[in-house]
């Protein structure tokens, strides 16, 4: 019997990738043993759950390594090239054709801070190639609302209706949208409905040795402070422990015999990405407060990778908490022994499995081969034809030349909270600003979570492309000038030490441009942290008025940068990959600037 899948109601056969039965068989290395047969001393039935997390549309290898043991030397490891979508639906490929009872899941931001390739298409190239992989559920993650609730809705469901600056539907003049389901329980509408279904179903076999494994799907709770919040307007983000308890009954009356979450929420660990040393961060108390009928917990957001066997304290039981790190570098391989009589979970294991490519040349000429100690996986033919295709359409522009530069940029802070990459996007978007037309602006703000991947050159310098700068700052705003006081520009930085999830430990420290500095001591009560402001070397006057380039999402309080909204509007309407490209163009070669705008006091 064909595996069925449900969105609450209704079913659909899964539309699966073209599998080739050629392939070698990957081989297993269980996290727990599952069980041979069941306490009835029937043989359990065994369900394959193959997952992933954080693609970001990175459809192409990403040129990144995973550090992983080698087998032949104790305490060392070899460096093993990962990614890209083709390999890893060969990989999932593989490992569905040892086990007919399979689910493919995702746990969230699988579009937003997405490449050139995807990006350029507003991510209907990444839907189309998973399209092609064949899955049966999303979770939906904060990226996933980078361009508002409309824009994902549409992913979901298809058509053409214009959300966003860029134009959909841009290759074909259509777009079908995804055929896999995308899950959030936890978005609600006023209405109280969510955006999306809330759990999903899937049943494997028939009669009396079916089984069926409920998901639930949620978003973390703190989305509406990571992004724009006019793209989340009347919607709320309601807490993820308590949403997900109160499904458990609806998935057992409709007869789960499973429950796997699948969270845009995650961990942080200090081990491999098989091992769970260390387990730290926002998961780790939604862990502890979920019903003790949930099996299992499929988690992302962090980009960590990790395999746990997590017991919440004062609990007699454990639940498997996996994460396969980012950009399609890793797929998690899940296996359930399910008791079809007791109706039950008898064993659960889990591992990580390397999507090992072809190898790659980096930005520096130094090559890194594939390694025989681990699998290496092909292509998959009609998932490799979908990013072909739209790779062939972006690369005339991504392949543009738009400047040059004396050396890489960096997106990585100092003691600061400064980069070099983020001072000079700032530079960029005052200087695209500055003319009275444009909007007379003084100074810029950057936020350090629009800034995506350094923009790397040879030692001795080298020419930067448009796919390059795009891949630094990937998600389209515009540029908005706004007038704020003295006094308010002294309460947007206060709110660098709590902005998002941060807090003074962490504070998001915002890249100013060229002429604006000033000094912060964490040491003092909040509100008296931000010392010496200067423009253009004269104090700032908290009376005065400073017309302050900010990027859309900022101006819409992203972030939690609330204070911005409150500036009167002066001009707007650049896209801020234009600014960057023309300050590129005019000033090349252009050399990393100075770090040297803030002064941190307490260290």
């Amino acid at each position: 019997m064909l595996a069925c899948s449900t969105l609450l109601a209704g079913c659909s056969q899964l539309q699966t990738a073209h599998e080739s039965a050629t392939q070698p068989s990957v081989p297993t290395a269980a996290k727990e043993a599952s069980p041979d047969a069941t306490p009835s001393g029937d043989a359990p039935v065994k369900v394959r759950i193959l997952a992933f997390n954080d693609l970001h549309g990175n459809l192409e290898p990403p040129h990144l390594a995973v550090f992983a043991p080698d087998p032949n030397r104790e305490h060392s490891s070899v460096v093993v090239p990962a990614g890209g979508i083709a390999y890893m639906a060969d990989a999932i490929s593989r490992l569905k054709q040892e086990n007919p009872n399979h689910a493919v899941v995702s746990a969230g931001d699988m579009i937003g801070a997405s490449p050139l390739l995807s990006a350029l298409f507003l991510d209907e190239a990444t839907i189309d190639a998973v399209n092609a992989i064949g899955i049966d559920f999303n979770a939906v993650g904060n990226h996933e609302f980078d361009k508002g609730s409309n824009e994902l809705l549409r992913m979901q469901h298809g058509g053409c209706e214009r959300f966003t600056p860029r134009l959909p539907c841009s290759l074909d003049g259509h777009f079908a949208g995804a055929n896999f389901g995308f899950l959030a329980a936890n978005t609600q509408r006023k209405n109280g409905g969510t955006l999306f279904p809330a759990i999903g179903i899937k049943t494997f076999g028939d009669g009396a040795r079916s089984v069926k494994v409920g998901f639930i799907g949620l978003t973390l709770k703190g989305t509406a402070k990571l992004v724009a919040p006019g793209g989340v307007q009347g919607i709320r983000f309601a807490d993820e422990a308590a949403t997900a308890n109160t499904l458990v009954p609806q998935l057992k009356a409709q007869g789960a015999d499973a429950i796997v979450v699948l969270i845009h929420q995650g961990g942080t660990t200090a081990g491999s990405y098989n091992g769970c040393s260390g387990l730290a961060g926002d998961i780790v108390p939604i862990l502890d407060r979920l019903d003790p009928a949930i099996d299992v917990v499929v988690s992302g957001h962090t980009h960590h990778a990790y395999i746990c066997d997590y017991r919440p304290p004062q609990a007699n039981r454990s639940l498997l908490l996996t994460s396969a790190g980012r950009y399609g570098m890793l797929l998690t391989d899940i296996e359930l022994a399910i008791d079809p009589h007791a109706h039950k979970v008898v064993g659960k294991a889990a591992r990580n499995v390397i999507v090992q490519n072809e190898g790659f040349t980096d930005d520096k000429g130094r090559s890194v081969a594939p390694n025989a100690a681990y699998p290496r996986f092909a292509q998959n033919a009609a998932v490799a034809a979908v990013v072909e295709r739209y790779a062939q359409a972006s690369a005339p522009l991504a392949q543009r030349t738009v400047g040059r530069l004396t050396a890489s940029l960096s997106r990585q802070p100092v003691a600061s909270g400064e980069s070099p990459l983020g001072n000079l996007i700032a530079d960029a978007q005052l200087a695209a600003t500055q003319a009275p037309q444009n909007g007379g602006a003084q100074l810029a703000l950057m936020n350090p979570g629009g800034v995506r991947a350094d923009i790397e050159v040879p030692p001795e310098g080298g020419n930067v492309n448009f796919a390059q700068l795009f891949k630094a700052q990937p998600f389209g705003n515009n540029l908005i000038v706004r007038r704020l006081t003295g006094k308010q520009l002294r309460t947007v930085l206060e709110q660098q030490f709590r902005s998002g999830s941060n807090t003074t430990a962490r504070p998001r420290v915002l890249f100013p441009s060229q002429g604006f500095s000033y000094a912060y001591d964490l040491k003092q009560p909040p509100g008296k942290r931000i010392r010496d402001m200067k423009l253009n070397g004269k104090p700032v006057q908290d009376n005065a008025y400073y017309r302050v380039t900010m990027n859309s999402y900022l101006a819409n309080g992203g972030d939690n940068f609330s204070v911005f909204k409150r500036g009167e509007p002066v001009a707007g309407g650049m896209p801020d990959i234009d600014a960057l490209e023309g300050y590129l163009q005019i000033r090349s070669p252009v050399s990393p600037p100075a770090t040297d705008r803030i002064q941190r006091l307490d260290r």
